[in-house]
Parts: C-alpha cells; structure tokens; sequence
C-alpha cells in the first residue's frame, strides 16, 4: 500500500503553540488521530485570525474544508505543547492547501505533517467563489 507523502514548505508564514489536553489523549495514552484534527482547526483558526479573518470572513466570504492528509512521525502525549506551523501553498482557482507541521515545542520532535484543501466559499449563495484577490497576494 502507498503511503501518503507530504513535502513541507522551506518556510512557514504563521506559527502557534496550542497544549495537549486530557481530552485530546486516547486509550494508548497518546494524541488520538481525531483528535489531532481538531488541534490542527484551532490551528486554522489561529492562522486566519492572526491576518484579521475568520472563517466566515476572508475578505467578505467563507472557507470550507475540501480535503485534509496527514502523516504521522511520533507520538504526542498529554501536557506537552504543540507548535503547529502553517503556510498557504498550492492555490487553484477556488481554493489552496494549508500545509502544517506540528512538533513538540520543547524538543523540536517532530509528531505529525499535513494538509488541509480548502475551498473560499459564499455561505448565502451556497456556492464556491475565487479565491479572494488580496489573501493570494498574502502568500506570493
């Protein structure tokens, strides 16, 4: 079977550290793998509001989540903090990835790598838009 691959950006436009709570740790007493999506959307949400946007609102429309991949490098255990990396790559027409790494902040360890496909998206009309001119000049 073919793993997934993810190559990582040489830089990262946004970084956050975010602590792994008890809710976050599953039976193996490591980071649960449903979990670690949730950490990566606080992630997300960090990401756009630290550039003056939520999700609802990137330049006047939302974004949904088309696609996500991951890959896993190590364990992450409870009370340990997370520093999650995040960049903007690979735009299309509508939407881009959001590419991310998230590593132990202390050690460096690296747990986890992936990418989240979103899509810009006009919640009234209930339908995908271009991508927002002035949040692609963002990222070159």
């Amino acid at each position: 079977m073919a793993r997934i691959r993810i190559d990582l950006p040489e830089r990262f436009a946004f970084s956050t550290a975010i602590p792994l709570l008890i809710s976050h740790i599953n039976y193996g007493n490591h980071l649960d793998n449903a979990q670690l999506l949730g950490v990566v959307s606080e992630a997300r949400l960090r990401f756009l509001k630290s550039m003056g946007y939520s999700e609802l609102d990137v330049e006047g429309v939302g974004i949904i989540v088309a696609d996500a991949a991951l890959q896993y490098r190590s364990e992450a255990f409870h009370g340990e903090s997370m520093k999650v990396d995040m960049a903007a790559t690979d735009f299309g027409e509508f939407g881009c990835d959001l590419v991310w790494r998230m590593a132990e902040a202390d050690s460096g360890r690296e747990v986890a790598r992936g990418k989240t496909g979103i899509v810009f998206f006009d919640y009234r009309e209930r339908r995908k838009v271009p991508v927002p001119a002035g949040f692609r000049a963002r990222f070159g």
